[in-house]
């Protein structure tokens, strides 16, 4: 665990979250500041600072993936979702804990806005 890790800290129940889905390797929790009716953060429960670093690790990358995959289901977001890995400053990566932010239940519009 990361001592100053906020996700980290959440996986060891320091900070409380509104759990979804839980499962040896992975955890699923509602954002705090969710930007569609259902968005859901997806993190391994070891800590990779973004999606580069669990790329080395396929086995953390596929649960993460079959965790979001359970969270859409669960979430009945049938008629579509977004699965987004937001990776340093640039992308939008906000926890250096890596997330995947699963949105859906509602249209999501364009996948970025134009310039």
């Amino acid at each position: 665990m990361e001592n100053s890790c906020l996700f980290c800290r959440i996986v060891a129940g320091e900070i409380p979250a509104t759990v979804v889905h839980r499962t040896d390797t992975t955890l699923a929790f509602r954002d705090i500041d969710p930007k569609a009716p259902s968005h859901v953060l997806v993190i391994p429960v070891t800590h990779h600072a973004n999606v580069i670093e669990l790329a080395a690790d396929p086995a953390a990358a596929a649960d993460v993936l079959a965790t979001a995959a359970k969270v859409a289901e669960l979430e009945g977001l049938a008629d579509g979702f977004r699965v987004i890995f937001n990776t340093g400053a640039h992308g939008g990566q906000e926890v250096f804990h890596v997330h995947a932010h699963v949105v859906g239940g509602a249209p999501l519009g364009p996948m970025l806005a134009r310039r």
